[in-house]
């Protein structure tokens, strides 16, 4: 291991150590996630791509890496991995790899040995910053970095050509922006056909019987092309679910706006209330962006709220059947007390 640093934009650096390999400098936005378990399907959600993730809990790796059937993606698509203490002795059944081993086939940084909690508390005082790891322990200038946000990052995480799943009785467009597996998983559940495709794919003149609109990274102003098409696809009046980013493509879509949140929600422990049965969820979270609650439009309502801050945490039609949430239901890692909306869903087909 070698002496490293992890350098913010505000001129703040921390001191850690990384493996031998690691020669270069790595850029991303800096983001802390509070999951106690489940740093394999969060380093393999396409929702990270462009992020260097802060894990809050102390000890990561500690049951090693599974095979490729339990990721979440084909590949790591965070930037670097920020934690306090790595765990060599890892063990569990299903593991194949250390927590090392596998990084460094991805060429995915990390750095060990820094205090998270003060890492933590800074940005969430300051708001999440854009940063660096690096070898090189030179005066830091805001210049040296690079905002990844200000790209279409769904354009890198989306798949490339068409895929179906099923063949069941109702057949759904998956609009891929980052697509989680397990979401493909719970919605082969039901007997659907189900055609992914790519982001910016106009699928309005095919016949379909609702949409879907999955998860993705970065700004949601920048799918531009997703959010078009959205528009178009809202005339035909079928049902339409979107989640986390799907969320806020929908917000677009409708005519509100999205802003950047200080410091986002990532995390298996959000707390949600559905507001028309005032009930709470605990729910797992990946975003920095959420729909502005006095821009949505007339004929929308606001179905869930964040209790930590008040933010929206999804959107409804009054009349038309659309819907959308910002946490994940189908979990993976977290808590799978709102797969119901699954089922929502598909009963409106």
């Amino acid at each position: 291991m070698n002496q490293t640093i992890l350098a913010l934009q505000d001129g703040t650096k921390f001191q850690g150590n990384s493996p031998a390999w690691q020669k270069d400098t790595y850029h991303g936005e800096v983001v802390f996630t509070t999951g106690m378990t489940g740093y394999v399907e969060t380093l393999t959600d396409p929702s990270y791509a462009g992020q260097i993730i802060v894990f809050t809990y102390p000890l990561i790796g500690n049951y090693g890496v599974p095979p490729k059937k339990y990721w979440e993606s084909r590949k790591i698509f965070a930037r670097g991995v920020v934690i306090s203490e790595n765990c060599d002795k890892w063990s569990h059944g299903d593991g194949r790899q250390s927590l090392l081993q596998w990084l460094k086939e991805q060429s995915v940084p990390i750095i060990t040995g820094v205090d998270t909690r003060e890492l933590t508390k800074l940005l969430r005082e300051h708001g999440v910053m854009l940063g660096k790891i690096s070898r090189n322990t030179h005066h830091v200038t805001s210049n040296d970095f690079e905002d990844l946000n200000k790209s279409n990052l769904v354009s890198d995480v989306s798949i490339k050509r068409k895929r179906t799943y099923g063949k069941g009785r109702k057949k759904i467009i998956a609009v891929d922006c980052g697509t989680k597996e397990n979401i493909i998983r719970s919605l082969q559940k039901y007997d659907l056909t189900i055609k992914r495709v790519p982001y910016d794919y106009d699928y309005t003149k095919e016949k379909f019987d609702g949409v879907f609109i999955s998860n993705g990274p970065g700004d949601p102003m920048m799918a531009c092309d997703t959010v078009e098409i959205l528009k178009k696809a809202m005339k035909q009046k079928k049902p339409i679910f979107g989640i986390c980013l799907g969320s806020q493509i929908m917000g677009l879509a409708a005519g509100a706006k999205t802003y950047k949140l200080p410091y986002g929600h990532r995390g298996q422990n959000q707390p949600c209330i559905d507001e028309k049965t005032r009930r709470c969820y605990i729910t797992s979270q990946n975003h920095g962006y959420a729909v502005r609650e006095n821009t949505i439009p007339r004929g929308w309502k606001i179905n869930f709220r964040n209790l930590n801050d008040g933010s929206v945490e999804g959107l409804a039609h009054k009349i038309l059947p659309f819907f959308s949430v910002q946490f994940h239901p189908e979990a993976a890692p977290g808590p799978t007390d709102t797969e119901f909306l699954f089922d929502q869903f598909v009963n409106l087909l």
